[in-house]
Protein backbone atom coordinates (compact mmCIF):
# COMPACT_ATOMS: atom_id res chain seq x y z
CA UNK A 1 0.00 0.00 0.00
CA UNK A 2 2.32 2.32 1.32
CA UNK A 3 5.09 1.33 -1.53
CA UNK A 4 2.37 1.75 -4.26
CA UNK A 5 1.70 5.60 -2.67
CA UNK A 6 5.84 6.52 -2.45
CA UNK A 7 5.73 5.59 -6.08
CA UNK A 8 2.63 8.11 -7.00
CA UNK A 9 4.57 10.87 -4.77
CA UNK A 10 7.46 9.91 -6.50
CA UNK A 11 6.64 12.22 -9.27
CA UNK A 12 6.33 15.18 -7.53
CA UNK A 13 9.42 14.42 -5.04
CA UNK A 14 12.63 12.03 -5.80
CA UNK A 15 13.34 11.06 -2.46
CA UNK A 16 9.86 9.22 -2.28
CA UNK A 17 11.35 6.19 -4.72
CA UNK A 18 13.60 5.44 -1.73
CA UNK A 19 10.92 3.28 -0.43
CA UNK A 20 11.13 1.34 -3.34
CA UNK A 21 14.23 -0.09 -1.72
CA UNK A 22 13.35 -3.96 -0.09
CA UNK A 23 16.50 -3.27 2.48
CA UNK A 24 14.66 -0.40 3.93
CA UNK A 25 10.63 -1.36 3.44
CA UNK A 26 12.27 -4.65 5.82
CA UNK A 27 13.65 -2.37 8.51
CA UNK A 28 10.23 0.05 8.50
CA UNK A 29 8.05 -3.33 8.37
CA UNK A 30 10.32 -4.64 11.03
CA UNK A 31 9.80 -1.36 13.44
CA UNK A 32 6.45 -0.61 12.30
CA UNK A 33 5.10 -4.21 13.77
CA UNK A 34 6.97 -3.61 16.95
CA UNK A 35 5.09 -0.33 17.66
CA UNK A 36 1.41 -2.09 16.73
CA UNK A 37 2.42 -4.97 18.98
CA UNK A 38 3.30 -2.33 21.73
CA UNK A 39 0.25 0.01 21.27
CA UNK A 40 -2.27 -3.46 20.79
CA UNK A 41 -0.78 -5.68 23.72
CA UNK A 42 -1.96 -3.85 26.77
CA UNK A 43 -5.68 -3.67 25.41
CA UNK A 44 -5.60 -6.93 24.48
CA UNK A 45 -4.39 -8.40 27.74
CA UNK A 46 -6.91 -6.62 29.20
CA UNK A 47 -9.95 -7.92 26.81
CA UNK A 48 -8.74 -11.41 27.26
CA UNK A 49 -8.72 -10.69 30.99
CA UNK A 50 -12.07 -9.41 31.28
CA UNK A 51 -13.46 -12.56 29.24
CA UNK A 52 -10.98 -14.85 31.51
CA UNK A 53 -9.24 -16.43 28.72
CA UNK A 54 -6.57 -17.73 31.17
CA UNK A 55 -4.14 -20.43 30.94
CA UNK A 56 -4.95 -23.98 32.46
CA UNK A 57 -1.70 -25.62 34.16
CA UNK A 58 -1.68 -29.27 34.58
CA UNK A 59 -1.62 -31.22 37.58
CA UNK A 60 1.63 -33.08 36.95
CA UNK A 61 3.96 -30.54 35.27
CA UNK A 62 6.00 -28.52 37.64
CA UNK A 63 4.91 -26.93 40.71
CA UNK A 64 6.38 -23.54 39.65
CA UNK A 65 3.55 -23.19 36.58
CA UNK A 66 0.60 -23.25 39.64
CA UNK A 67 1.26 -19.75 39.84
CA UNK A 68 0.44 -19.49 36.16
CA UNK A 69 -2.91 -20.35 36.14
CA UNK A 70 -5.70 -17.53 34.63
CA UNK A 71 -2.77 -15.75 32.77
CA UNK A 72 -4.41 -14.62 29.49
CA UNK A 73 -3.64 -16.82 26.68
CA UNK A 74 -4.15 -16.34 22.62
CA UNK A 75 -1.86 -12.98 22.69
CA UNK A 76 -0.30 -15.05 19.42
CA UNK A 77 -3.23 -13.04 17.97
CA UNK A 78 -1.42 -9.82 18.72
CA UNK A 79 1.75 -11.06 16.66
CA UNK A 80 -0.89 -11.87 13.63
CA UNK A 81 -2.83 -8.69 13.72
CA UNK A 82 0.78 -6.59 13.49
CA UNK A 83 2.43 -8.82 10.68
CA UNK A 84 -0.71 -8.74 8.49
CA UNK A 85 -1.02 -5.31 9.12
CA UNK A 86 2.72 -4.55 8.60
CA UNK A 87 3.03 -6.59 5.50
CA UNK A 88 -0.04 -5.47 3.94
CA UNK A 89 1.60 -1.86 4.79
CA UNK A 90 5.45 -1.87 3.48
CA UNK A 91 4.72 -5.09 0.92
CA UNK A 92 4.55 -5.19 -3.18
CA UNK A 93 1.12 -6.32 -3.12
CA UNK A 94 1.17 -7.93 -6.57
CA UNK A 95 3.82 -9.96 -5.74
CA UNK A 96 2.06 -13.88 -5.39
CA UNK A 97 4.40 -14.97 -2.67
CA UNK A 98 3.65 -12.05 -0.05
CA UNK A 99 -0.50 -13.43 -0.69
CA UNK A 100 0.98 -17.24 -0.53
CA UNK A 101 2.90 -16.84 2.93
CA UNK A 102 0.15 -14.74 4.41
CA UNK A 103 -3.06 -16.47 3.81
CA UNK A 104 -0.65 -19.74 5.18
CA UNK A 105 0.13 -17.69 8.31
CA UNK A 106 -3.77 -16.45 9.07
CA UNK A 107 -5.01 -20.14 8.00
CA UNK A 108 -3.60 -21.55 10.39
CA UNK A 109 -3.65 -18.95 13.07
CA UNK A 110 -7.32 -19.44 12.38
CA UNK A 111 -6.82 -23.18 13.07
CA UNK A 112 -4.99 -22.38 16.68
CA UNK A 113 -7.94 -19.65 17.29
CA UNK A 114 -10.67 -22.24 16.90
CA UNK A 115 -8.27 -24.42 19.37
CA UNK A 116 -7.92 -21.93 22.19
CA UNK A 117 -11.38 -20.85 21.72
CA UNK A 118 -13.11 -24.24 22.71
CA UNK A 119 -10.50 -24.84 24.87
CA UNK A 120 -10.39 -21.53 26.68
CA UNK A 121 -13.22 -19.83 26.40
CA UNK A 122 -15.83 -22.64 25.68
CA UNK A 123 -14.56 -24.77 28.55
CA UNK A 124 -13.98 -27.95 26.12
CA UNK A 125 -10.55 -29.56 27.54
CA UNK A 126 -10.15 -31.34 23.79
CA UNK A 127 -10.59 -28.24 22.21
CA UNK A 128 -10.73 -28.77 18.61
CA UNK A 129 -10.47 -32.55 18.00
CA UNK A 130 -7.42 -33.80 16.65
CA UNK A 131 -8.79 -35.26 13.40
CA UNK A 132 -10.12 -31.58 11.97
CA UNK A 133 -7.07 -30.08 13.33
CA UNK A 134 -5.00 -32.54 11.72
CA UNK A 135 -7.26 -32.21 8.77
CA UNK A 136 -7.43 -28.60 8.07
CA UNK A 137 -3.61 -28.00 8.84
CA UNK A 138 -3.44 -30.72 5.79
CA UNK A 139 -5.82 -29.33 3.43
CA UNK A 140 -3.66 -25.23 3.73
CA UNK A 141 -0.36 -27.19 3.75
CA UNK A 142 -1.34 -29.02 0.45
CA UNK A 143 -2.84 -26.23 -1.31
CA UNK A 144 0.12 -24.10 -0.46
CA UNK A 145 2.43 -27.38 -1.82
CA UNK A 146 0.34 -27.34 -5.06
CA UNK A 147 0.62 -23.57 -6.10
CA UNK A 148 3.80 -23.02 -5.56
CA UNK A 149 4.43 -26.55 -7.66
CA UNK A 150 2.72 -25.14 -10.03
CA UNK A 151 3.57 -21.94 -9.78
CA UNK A 152 7.49 -23.17 -10.44
CA UNK A 153 8.82 -21.14 -13.21
CA UNK A 154 12.50 -22.44 -13.03
CA UNK A 155 13.97 -25.70 -12.20
CA UNK A 156 15.63 -24.95 -9.31
CA UNK A 157 12.05 -23.21 -7.15
CA UNK A 158 11.40 -27.49 -7.15
CA UNK A 159 15.01 -28.72 -6.29
CA UNK A 160 16.50 -29.60 -2.65
CA UNK A 161 18.79 -27.55 -2.15
CA UNK A 162 21.76 -29.82 0.26
CA UNK A 163 24.19 -27.65 2.44
CA UNK A 164 27.74 -26.98 2.02
CA UNK A 165 28.13 -28.34 -1.54
CA UNK A 166 27.42 -25.72 -4.00
CA UNK A 167 26.31 -27.66 -6.99
CA UNK A 168 24.09 -30.58 -5.29
CA UNK A 169 20.42 -29.70 -6.13
CA UNK A 170 17.99 -32.95 -5.97
CA UNK A 171 15.41 -32.71 -8.31
CA UNK A 172 11.90 -33.32 -6.30
CA UNK A 173 9.66 -33.97 -9.10
CA UNK A 174 6.07 -34.76 -7.45
CA UNK A 175 7.76 -35.36 -4.19
CA UNK A 176 8.07 -31.32 -4.25
CA UNK A 177 4.57 -31.08 -2.52
CA UNK A 178 5.24 -34.14 -0.32
CA UNK A 179 8.32 -32.23 1.47
CA UNK A 180 6.66 -28.85 1.22
CA UNK A 181 3.26 -30.07 2.83
CA UNK A 182 5.81 -31.90 5.76
CA UNK A 183 7.65 -28.88 5.96
CA UNK A 184 4.83 -26.43 6.68
CA UNK A 185 2.70 -28.49 8.95
CA UNK A 186 5.21 -30.12 10.65
CA UNK A 187 7.35 -26.65 11.80
CA UNK A 188 4.06 -25.31 12.63
CA UNK A 189 2.85 -28.00 15.30
CA UNK A 190 7.23 -28.13 16.44
CA UNK A 191 6.56 -24.46 17.09
CA UNK A 192 3.66 -25.16 19.12
CA UNK A 193 5.02 -27.88 21.58
CA UNK A 194 8.05 -25.48 21.91
CA UNK A 195 5.52 -22.68 23.25
CA UNK A 196 5.82 -23.72 27.15
CA UNK A 197 7.70 -21.30 29.21
CA UNK A 198 7.48 -17.99 29.18
CA UNK A 199 9.27 -16.42 25.93
CA UNK A 200 10.77 -19.61 24.83
CA UNK A 201 9.23 -20.01 21.68
CA UNK A 202 8.99 -16.51 20.23
CA UNK A 203 12.96 -16.14 20.44
CA UNK A 204 13.68 -18.80 18.34
CA UNK A 205 10.46 -17.61 15.79
CA UNK A 206 12.24 -13.67 16.14
CA UNK A 207 15.66 -15.61 15.29
CA UNK A 208 14.76 -17.90 12.79
CA UNK A 209 12.60 -15.96 10.55
CA UNK A 210 15.48 -12.94 10.72
CA UNK A 211 17.79 -15.48 8.86
CA UNK A 212 15.13 -16.70 6.76
CA UNK A 213 14.77 -12.94 5.63
CA UNK A 214 18.26 -12.70 4.81
CA UNK A 215 18.16 -15.98 2.61
CA UNK A 216 15.48 -14.32 0.90
CA UNK A 217 16.86 -11.05 0.36
CA UNK A 218 20.19 -13.37 -1.38
CA UNK A 219 17.94 -15.87 -3.26
CA UNK A 220 15.58 -13.00 -5.03
CA UNK A 221 18.94 -10.85 -5.93
CA UNK A 222 20.64 -12.22 -8.74
CA UNK A 223 24.01 -11.06 -8.26
CA UNK A 224 24.25 -12.21 -4.68
CA UNK A 225 22.52 -15.19 -5.91
CA UNK A 226 25.11 -15.66 -8.46
CA UNK A 227 28.12 -14.86 -6.09
CA UNK A 228 26.53 -17.10 -3.41
CA UNK A 229 26.12 -20.08 -5.59
CA UNK A 230 22.25 -20.81 -4.18
CA UNK A 231 19.74 -20.68 -6.95
CA UNK A 232 17.89 -17.18 -8.40
CA UNK A 233 14.10 -17.10 -7.48
CA UNK A 234 12.91 -13.84 -9.05
CA UNK A 235 10.21 -11.85 -6.70
CA UNK A 236 11.00 -14.45 -3.54
CA UNK A 237 12.77 -11.29 -1.89
CA UNK A 238 9.79 -9.60 -1.53
CA UNK A 239 9.48 -12.49 1.47
CA UNK A 240 12.01 -10.09 3.66
CA UNK A 241 9.49 -7.49 4.47
CA UNK A 242 7.15 -10.37 6.06
CA UNK A 243 9.89 -11.74 7.46
CA UNK A 244 10.95 -8.44 9.17
CA UNK A 245 7.14 -8.00 10.53
CA UNK A 246 7.91 -11.65 12.29
CA UNK A 247 10.88 -10.10 13.87
CA UNK A 248 9.27 -6.69 14.81
CA UNK A 249 5.90 -8.19 15.90
CA UNK A 250 7.88 -11.39 17.85
CA UNK A 251 9.96 -8.19 19.76
CA UNK A 252 7.10 -6.39 21.03
CA UNK A 253 5.52 -9.27 21.62
CA UNK A 254 7.87 -10.54 23.70
CA UNK A 255 7.55 -7.80 25.72
CA UNK A 256 4.83 -9.05 27.92
CA UNK A 257 5.42 -12.52 27.23
CA UNK A 258 8.88 -12.25 28.87
CA UNK A 259 9.42 -13.93 32.38
CA UNK A 260 7.02 -13.60 34.12
CA UNK A 261 4.49 -13.36 31.56
CA UNK A 262 1.79 -11.36 31.23
CA UNK A 263 -0.05 -13.28 28.16
CA UNK A 264 0.58 -16.51 26.11
CA UNK A 265 0.99 -17.17 22.86
CA UNK A 266 -1.80 -20.04 22.31
CA UNK A 267 -2.09 -21.90 19.35
CA UNK A 268 -3.52 -18.92 17.82
CA UNK A 269 0.09 -17.58 17.24
CA UNK A 270 2.09 -21.19 17.68
CA UNK A 271 0.62 -22.80 14.78
CA UNK A 272 0.36 -19.55 12.33
CA UNK A 273 3.94 -18.49 13.27
CA UNK A 274 5.48 -22.11 12.71
CA UNK A 275 3.82 -22.31 9.21
CA UNK A 276 5.24 -19.07 8.52
CA UNK A 277 8.59 -20.41 8.91
CA UNK A 278 8.07 -23.15 7.21
CA UNK A 279 6.71 -21.78 3.88
CA UNK A 280 9.43 -19.32 3.75
CA UNK A 281 12.14 -21.88 4.06
CA UNK A 282 10.53 -23.65 1.14
CA UNK A 283 10.05 -20.66 -0.96
CA UNK A 284 14.00 -19.47 -0.45
CA UNK A 285 14.67 -23.39 -0.73
CA UNK A 286 16.18 -24.02 2.13
CA UNK A 287 14.11 -26.47 4.32
CA UNK A 288 17.30 -28.20 5.40
CA UNK A 289 19.19 -25.29 6.62
CA UNK A 290 16.12 -24.88 8.61
CA UNK A 291 16.05 -27.97 10.18
CA UNK A 292 19.23 -26.71 11.28
CA UNK A 293 18.09 -23.17 12.61
CA UNK A 294 14.84 -24.35 14.15
CA UNK A 295 17.19 -27.26 15.95
CA UNK A 296 15.08 -26.22 19.48
CA UNK A 297 11.74 -26.67 17.62
CA UNK A 298 13.58 -30.29 16.40
CA UNK A 299 14.37 -31.18 19.48
CA UNK A 300 11.35 -30.58 21.61
CA UNK A 301 9.60 -32.25 18.87
CA UNK A 302 11.67 -35.20 18.88
CA UNK A 303 11.52 -35.49 22.88
CA UNK A 304 7.52 -35.95 22.46
CA UNK A 305 8.00 -38.89 19.72
CA UNK A 306 10.76 -40.33 22.02
CA UNK A 307 8.54 -40.22 25.31
CA UNK A 308 5.50 -41.40 23.47
CA UNK A 309 7.18 -44.29 22.00
CA UNK A 310 9.02 -45.28 24.97
CA UNK A 311 6.37 -45.40 27.17
CA UNK A 312 4.25 -47.46 24.57
CA UNK A 313 7.12 -49.89 23.75
CA UNK A 314 8.49 -50.73 27.61
CA UNK A 315 6.27 -48.88 29.56
CA UNK A 316 8.71 -46.35 30.79
CA UNK A 317 9.67 -42.69 30.08
CA UNK A 318 12.73 -41.16 28.47
CA UNK A 319 12.49 -37.81 30.32
CA UNK A 320 10.75 -37.05 33.37
CA UNK A 321 8.38 -34.56 31.51
CA UNK A 322 7.59 -33.94 28.01
CA UNK A 323 8.31 -31.69 25.73
CA UNK A 324 12.22 -31.61 26.84
CA UNK A 325 11.77 -28.03 28.74
CA UNK A 326 9.67 -29.66 31.43
CA UNK A 327 12.32 -31.72 31.98
CA UNK A 328 15.08 -29.53 33.00
CA UNK A 329 12.20 -27.72 35.37
CA UNK A 330 11.91 -31.02 36.71
CA UNK A 331 15.35 -31.91 36.92
CA UNK A 332 15.70 -28.51 39.15
CA UNK A 333 16.65 -25.39 36.67
CA UNK A 334 14.69 -22.65 37.39
CA UNK A 335 12.49 -21.66 34.46
CA UNK A 336 14.56 -18.32 33.25
CA UNK A 337 17.65 -20.57 33.13
CA UNK A 338 15.95 -22.74 30.62
CA UNK A 339 14.61 -20.29 28.53
CA UNK A 340 18.03 -18.22 28.35
CA UNK A 341 19.89 -21.27 27.77
CA UNK A 342 17.50 -22.58 24.84
CA UNK A 343 17.72 -18.98 23.34
CA UNK A 344 21.60 -19.37 23.19
CA UNK A 345 21.37 -22.80 21.61
CA UNK A 346 19.02 -20.49 18.95
CA UNK A 347 21.15 -18.22 18.40
CA UNK A 348 24.51 -20.67 17.61
CA UNK A 349 22.32 -22.84 15.25
CA UNK A 350 20.78 -19.80 13.23
CA UNK A 351 24.39 -18.44 12.50
CA UNK A 352 25.85 -22.06 11.84
CA UNK A 353 22.92 -21.65 9.28
CA UNK A 354 23.17 -18.86 8.17
CA UNK A 355 27.52 -20.08 7.77
CA UNK A 356 25.54 -22.63 5.34
CA UNK A 357 25.52 -19.58 2.55
CA UNK A 358 29.45 -18.87 2.54
CA UNK A 359 30.42 -22.60 3.40
CA UNK A 360 29.88 -24.28 -0.02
Amino acid sequence: MLMWLSGWLEQYYHAFGVVQYITLRTVLASLTAFVIALMVGPGMIRRLTFYKVGQVVRDDGPKSHFSKAGTPTMGGALILVAVALTTLLWSELSNIYVWIVLITTMGFGAIGWVDDYRKLVKKNSKGLPARWKYFWQSLLGLSAAIILYWKAQTPAETHLLVPFFKQVMLPLGLFYIFLTYFVIVGTSNAVNLTDGLDGLAIMPIVLVGGALGIFAYVTGHIKFAEYLAVPYIPGVEEIAVFCGAIVGAGLGFLWFNAYPAQVFMGDVGALGLGAALGVIAVLVRQELVLFIMGGIFVLETMSVMVQVASFKLTGKRVFKMAPIHHHFELKGWPEPKVIVRFWIISVVLVLFGLATLKLR
